[in-house]
């Protein structure tokens, strides 16, 4: 297979460079040289949104093409039309935001989509990128042509936002740890590897349309996912599992201060309660968390210890004066 991957050098796009390698597959990367590719790819250097940002691919030609992009649609809008004629196949890494509020999980992928998203966007908020990048692909490759993976928490080695990364540091340091309860809150996530290794086998079997690519609900749980991490740090830390009511007393934001947790309700059912049956009956496989921790921890100590942050993303966790008066109080 003749793979050309949109980015390639971040989180989930090189997890499905690696994955791709790993079989062997001839793989090409057009990417902005921030950061240092995987080796064993061809590599071509453009930025997809300067006026000549896709020059470099030329008149090469690809059975299938990723892409992650999660900025302006309108990038995802010229890729995806300089590449109609001249890829098999489009694979889009969306997310479940794209779905309208409230979200009825019931309807799994065909619940209402967002109305105010276009591929001829500019700068917009995350869902309506992620959904004009959507319409941007079918409306280049068609719907059977296009597979769009509508994924929802990511996980794993080579996390460069600061969710489990940060909880395995903060874990690593030991000591009295606020755990946000309550400790059985089911969690629903996905292995970026796991999302790889998926993608690819659905684009080889020639599937299309939207797949809710995550775990089912609850396939871990929150006491489960920081158990874990004392596990994998072996640090002398002490969960001390506190009640959702006294975290919002106090102050402290679910999500972004305390990351991956959402306190019972409406935030947490939007998050982790996604309809996935079509996935896992067309072969999606989730490993274990205490291997998706293991394995991210062991990356960080290969990396020194020091979490890497994507630019674009805002500094998730809490701090430690914070985490201190919470459990004071």
């Amino acid at each position: 297979m003749r793979l050309l991957m949109l980015g390639g050098s971040g989180f989930v796009g090189r997890a499905i460079v690696n994955e791709a390698l790993s079989r062997d597959w001839d793989v090409t990367l057009l990417h902005r040289g921030n950061r240092r590719p995987p080796s064993g790819a061809t590599v071509l250097q453009g930025d997809r949104t300067a006026p000549d940002g896709l020059a470099a691919l030329g008149a090469g030609e690809w059975d299938l093409v990723v892409d992650t992009w999660s900025a302006r649609p309108s990038a995802v809008r010229d890729a995806a039309d300089a590449l109609a004629k001249r890829a098999g196949r489009y694979v889009y890494v969306s997310s479940a935001s794209v779905y309208a509020d409230p979200v009825d999980h019931s309807a799994a992928e065909n619940g209402v989509l967002l109305l105010d998203g276009s591929p001829d966007d500019g700068e917009v908020p995350y869902p309506q990128a992620k959904r004009g990048g959507e319409l941007a692909v079918t409306g280049a490759f068609g719907a059977d042509r296009s597979l769009l993976l509508r994924a929802g928490l990511i996980l794993g080695p080579g996390e460069d936002v600061g969710r489990l990364t940060w909880w395995l540091d903060r874990i690593a340091r030991g000591g009295p740890v606020l755990a946000p309860g309550p400790r059985e809150l089911p969690l629903q996530y996905i292995d970026t590897r796991d999302l790889a290794v998926w993608a690819l086998d659905a684009a080889v079997r020639g599937l299309s349309g939207p797949y809710n690519l995550v775990s089912r609900p609850g396939h871990a749980t929150m006491g489960e996912l920081l158990e874990a991490c004392v596990a994998a740090t072996g640090s002398d830390a002490e969960l001390r599992w506190t009640d959702p009511g006294r975290i919002a007393a106090a102050g402290i934001a679910p999500w972004t201060e305390l990351p991956i947790w959402a306190p019972p309700g409406e935030l947490h059912e939007f998050l982790y309660g996604v309809e996935t049956s079509k996935a896992f009956a067309d072969g999606l496989r989730c490993r274990p968390v205490a291997e998706t921790v293991a394995d991210t921890w062991a990356w960080l100590r290969e990396l020194g210890g020091v979490s890497p942050q994507r630019p674009d993303r805002p500094v998730l966790g809490l701090t430690p004066e914070a985490e201190a008066a919470a459990l004071r109080g």
